[in-house]
């Protein structure tokens, strides 16, 4: 008996771990990239890649959803814009690339700095 326990209260310790909510304070530790909003839209943005990059990679161009899994993330930016992108890892392999499970967009610099 003492044995299920232990394992149930493994379990369960590992789901809580592995539920844990996606905030500011962790999002950092995930993939993400640095690049230059060329395109604005009503539902994602088109970013031109950063040179520096490891993203460079797989495309030039990302096109990534504003549908955010971190409610305080930025939504608004305009062409010119230099922001970073915390993402899952995914990157939909077509051209431009996607990027669809995004925690968080971050602006570096804005056009008007």
């Amino acid at each position: 008996m003492k044995k299920i326990l232990f394992y149930f209260g493994t379990i369960l310790v590992l789901l809580t771990g592995c539920s844990q909510k996606m905030n500011m304070d962790n999002v950092i530790n995930e993939p993400n990239f640095a690049g230059i909003v060329t395109e604005v839209n009503e539902q994602s943005i088109l970013v031109k890649v950063n040179e520096d990059e490891d993203e460079i990679s797989s495309s030039d161009l990302m096109i990534v959803s504003l549908d955010f899994e971190l409610g305080d993330s930025m939504t608004d930016f305009n062409i010119g814009d230099e922001v970073r992108v915390y993402y899952d890892g995914m990157i939909a392999e077509s051209y431009p690339a996607q990027i669809n499970k995004v925690y968080a967009i971050i602006l570096i610099s804005g056009v008007e700095d």
